[in-house]
């Protein structure tokens, strides 16, 4: 682990590849704020645009390293003078990140339409669970339940025992961030040749989908079962797949070819074992024989053992031991910033450096530094009150608020059917 090479601000060293694009990031939880992240590690001057009362993760946001690179500004959208100063800031900016449920930005007056007629070259980038069209678009969801649609979430697990839960990191941050990420880069290289923006609509859904093409190719092809733990990546092969240790951690084996799957059963001590690789007639036999000679050493034993080797073999780590082990430290995997521990940023590049250069922007503290280096000066105006640190039992919702059907509708615009009235000023 090293310690972060940026000083204080997200100004300073490192800035990476995007240093001079500009990003406004609507605030919200999950895959945008990640995904904005990741934009403000690569070097985007990421302003996050808070509301009042907050709504980030249920934590200190002084320990929300999404919010890291970043500057807060903290704005009222539901105020008058709400969406005219989010435009402001999109009139002077590249990229637009929200993720709000379809119709909520429009509602607010910062939709797609208005912000082009401000900025015909905005990418602006839409990251929601469901998509902006299809039955279920308007509905709440959870990364859970996305990946679930999508038969993700069905391939993960024990054939014996309920679907595994991947924490977020399949739906939100892998089917979510990273397709949004590289959709509104690729948008911002088509807006920089032609000068024409465009909305990217960055469903987990259709990422997470995305994801298993190669699974869905093996499908078609007979080479994958549709079931959980009967194929060779999903715990199925008894030579890929984790062993619990003699001391109730556990190692991880991924000996899959040839020669590694001899390497292993050498180390192993289960050399007879070397011709079941192929004779799935004996795979249950090998695989206890492999649990029942992993469970007599303790799991450092093990990786002491396999350790140099090419047997694919490595020890399961918690987050708190990863840090510490020998290669990431070497690589400086992770990093040291504010007194937090967290994932240096990723990838790295050769001529253009990144660097964690500041720490989670704490709502509305970077209003004054924006108002001048973005040359919006109304921002300065009624900023609000610090706001303090929401109840930790009290998660908003995933897409975010205002609903639908907590604003008013524009002149002319029909409500949605069935949505009731709104009664008196939202909260």
């Amino acid at each position: 682990m090293t310690a972060s090479t940026g000083a204080g601000t997200p100004g300073t060293a490192g800035r990476g590849p995007l240093a001079g694009v500009r990003v406004v990031e609507l605030a919200g939880i999950g895959p945008g704020p990640f995904a904005a992240m990741l934009l403000a590690d690569l070097g985007a001057d990421v302003v996050r645009v808070d509301r009042p009362g907050g709504g980030s993760l249920a934590i200190d946001p002084a320990h929300d390293v999404t919010n890291r690179n970043k500057r807060s500004v903290i704005v009222d959208l539901k105020a008058a003078e709400g969406a005219e100063r989010v435009l402001a800031l999109v009139e002077r900016a590249d990229i637009l990140v929200e993720g709000f449920r379809p119709g909520v930005a429009e509602r607010l007056g910062i939709g797609p339409e208005a912000c082009h007629a401000r900025n015909p070259g905005l990418v602006y980038g839409r990251m929601t669970g469901w998509g902006q069209d299809g039955p279920l678009a308007p509905r709440a969801g959870h990364d859970i339940a996305y990946i679930a649609l999508t038969g993700t979430l069905g391939m993960i697990g024990a054939p014996d025992e309920p679907p595994a839960v991947p924490a977020n990191l399949v739906g939100d941050y892998a089917g979510g961030s990273l397709y949004l990420v590289v959709g509104v880069l690729a948008a911002l290289h088509h807006a920089r040749a032609t000068g024409a923006g465009q909305v990217v609509d960055a469903a987990i859904v259709d990422g997470t989908a995305h994801l298993s093409s190669m699974i869905h190719g093996m499908l078609a092809a007979g080479g994958w079962q549709d079931r959980r733990g009967a194929n060779l990546l999903d715990g199925g092969c008894p030579y890929y797949g984790t062993y619990e240790t003699a001391d109730g951690r556990y190692m991880a084996v991924g000996a899959l070819e040839g020669q590694f799957y001899e390497e292993f059963t050498d180390l192993l001590g289960l050399g007879e074992y070397a011709s079941a690789r192929k004779d799935l007639s004996r795979w249950d036999e090998l695989r206890e024989a492999v649990a029942a000679r992993f469970r007599t050493r303790t799991r450092d034993e093990w990786a002491a053992v396999f350790e140099g080797s090419d047997a694919c073999v490595a020890p399961v780590l918690s987050l708190r031991e990863a840090p510490h082990h020998p290669h990431l430290a070497a690589r400086g995997t992770f990093t040291e910033h504010g007194g937090i521990t967290q994932p240096a940023p990723a990838p790295r590049f050769s001529v253009t450096p990144t660097a964690v250069r500041g720490g989670p922007a704490l709502p509305g503290t970077g209003t004054a530094d924006v108002a001048r280096d973005w040359d919006v000066p109304d921002l300065l105006k009624a900023v609000p009150a610090p706001q303090a640190i929401p109840d930790p039992h009290e998660r908003p919702d995933p897409q975010e608020l205002p609903e639908p059907q907590d604003l008013p509708a524009p002149k002319g615009t029909p409500r949605p059917t069935g949505a009731p009235e709104p009664k008196g000023t939202p909260e």
